[in-house]
């Protein structure tokens, strides 16, 4: 009886640590949080190609108003998650990542051609300390908002795309506000959470040089894609597969 209740037990056990593996294992949520000068249209392809994958994608349209409250999107966007969530940022989108990122539901962070910052850092100080190409960026009339000229939109941008989807993205692009380039990281996810950057080679956005050393301080898995800043939309084969490889290794 007494080996018998043993036998039992053991099943028991094993068969729960089979259940937890299989939950471990089961990071399907992706959320996306595009960056500054672009909106979430971008990523479609790249959503799709997920979502063939079996994963559940969530774009953040976030309103690029302030990092708070474009931090604030995002964990209202996590919080509709069930279960732990792969945390995706492009560019600007990279700062916003590392802050709400701290958020208990994410369980790692893969940074598309963005900003890692560390504290105290701001886009504004990470952009100047390895100057790209110069972007033809202006300000709104009321000095407020800054947006990308749409003439030097795919030269700067997406120089990889067909015009037509280049042209698409100009015309898409949500203003940012010099208050949310300005504002500083307090504590960065990427010190306690697992991390992931592609670097896209020829980035004239943010010096793929920015990108590699950012990527380095915080010991991320590194991969270098030969692209434009728009490396979501010109190759999003390839991004996917970065995706996919970090949320089966969060699950592990």
């Amino acid at each position: 009886m007494n080996k018998h209740l043993t036998f039992i037990a053991a099943l028991a056990f094993a068969t729960a640590g089979i259940a937890f593996a299989a939950e471990a294992a089961s990071v399907k949520n992706i959320v996306i949080v595009h960056g500054a000068l672009a909106d979430g249209s971008g990523w479609r392809k790249a959503t799709e190609i997920l979502e063939k994958r079996g994963f559940n994608v969530t774009i953040v349209q976030e309103p690029l108003t302030s990092l708070d409250d474009d931090v604030a999107a995002t964990k209202r966007v996590l919080d509709l998650q069930e279960g732990l969530t792969l945390l995706v940022g492009h560019s600007y989108g990279g700062i916003v990542i590392t802050e709400a990122g701290n958020d208990p539901h994410v369980a790692g962070l893969v940074y598309v051609a963005a900003f890692q910052p560390d504290k105290g850092e701001s886009l504004l100080s990470l952009a100047s300390s390895k100057p790209a190409g110069s972007m033809d960026i202006k300000e709104t009339k009321d000095g407020k908002y800054l947006y990308l000229d749409p003439g030097a939109f795919a030269a700067d941008f997406a120089a990889d795309l067909p015009k037509a989807e280049a042209d698409f993205l100009a015309k898409s692009q949500v203003f940012a506000s010099k208050q949310a380039f300005a504002a500083k990281i307090a504590e960065p996810a990427w010190r306690t959470k697992p991390s992931w950057s592609i670097v896209a080679t020829e980035d004239r956005a943010i010096n793929p040089d920015l990108e590699r050393d950012m990527a380095k301080r915080a010991a991320s898995d590194v991969t270098e894609i030969k692209a434009s800043h728009a490396v979501f939309a010109s190759q999003p084969e390839k991004v996917a597969d970065v995706i996919e490889k970090a949320a089966k290794k969060v699950g592990e």
